[in-house]
């Protein structure tokens, strides 16, 4: 490297925030592309999700995590946890509040009071401002300010991307000197067939209500490419139960084709070639149990 050359530049960022807060459409919209699904109901996403920015010679590595809430079941315990792994070993911690809530919301504040214990310092992103009066965000910026553990305060649209850009810089400067982690064209390290899966999973939790979509998921077994670069995916939906199979599929199969139609659009766009999507489903009584299932996606089952 010659003497005026800048310096590589290269770390993880952990995005923490109570569900439904907006930090995979933060992540996305930092990204360029979809990397970590989103819906408008909760815990959508179940285990970290690396997105990957390039800002001039620094490498950003942005953790998407799950949200942290008080869980009940055992994959909420995994989720929760795998959100608190992310955070351990990060080299910047980013706080993702929703500021169009009347109030801070007890998720934010147990966030808080657990970055309080770890001693961490962290930067703050007020979100969804494109929809708050700006005398809510001044009153919400410093109570939130007076907890004393955060360096920086960026008011953000992850929807419209206000204010993305200023937080990557500053998340760029403080990413430390070192080689870059994965290849400059790299946006993720969700494999295809995974990301895949979870596509399909944001269809269902967009076209199902209630509590249903917590009690599902969606493996993609098997890919098949063909001579003119299209592709052939088959995918299952497990359900818990056989009454959830009846509302997956729905009246003559209409709900389910809604769902293989809307994500096989998404995945022909995001990956600009013809797909054949092919969905099943079935029951399998135990998935939320399964450590199989927890490894697949990355969380510990013995949380």
């Amino acid at each position: 490297m010659s003497e005026n050359a800048t310096p590589s530049r290269c770390g993880f960022v952990a995005v923490l925030g109570a569900p439904n807060a907006g930090k995979s459409t933060m992540v996305n919209r930092a990204v360029g592309q979809k990397v970590s699904i989103v819906s408008p109901k909760v815990q959508t996403t179940r285990s970290r999700v690396l997105g990957i920015v390039s800002q001039g010679t620094t490498q950003i590595v942005l953790v998407d995590t799950p949200g942290i809430f008080a869980p009940r079941r055992r994959l909420d315990r995994a989720m929760v946890a795998a959100a608190w792994g992310g955070a351990a070993d990060a080299d910047a911690i980013v706080l993702i509040v929703d500021a169009a809530r009347k109030s801070i919301d007890d998720e934010t504040r147990g966030i808080i009071a657990g970055l309080k214990q770890q001693q961490r310092k962290v930067i703050l992103a007020l979100n969804k401002i494109d929809i708050v009066k700006r005398e809510k965000l001044l009153a919400l910026t410093a109570e939130l300010n007076a907890e004393g553990i955060f360096t920086d305060i960026f008011m953000i649209s992850a929807e419209t991307g206000d204010g993305v850009d200023d937080l990557l810089q500053t998340l760029a400067q403080r990413m430390p000197e070192g080689p870059h982690h994965y290849p400059d064209d790299q946006v993720t390290d969700v494999p295809m067939r995974a990301l895949a899966s979870e596509i399909t999973r944001e269809q269902l939790f967009r076209q199902l209500q209630q509590e249903l979509p917590y009690a599902l998921t969606v493996e993609t077994d098997s890919w098949e490419e063909f001579d003119d670069g299209s592709a052939k995916i088959q995918q299952t939906i497990f359900v818990a139960r056989d009454s959830q199979k009846g509302i997956v599929v729905g009246k003559g199969g209409d709900r389910i084709r809604q769902v293989r139609e809307a994500a096989q659009r998404e995945l022909q766009a995001l990956m600009d070639r013809k797909v054949h999507l092919f969905l099943f489903v079935k029951v399998r009584e135990n998935w939320a149990e399964d450590p199989e299932h927890f490894r697949n996606i990355g969380l510990d089952f013995e949380v």
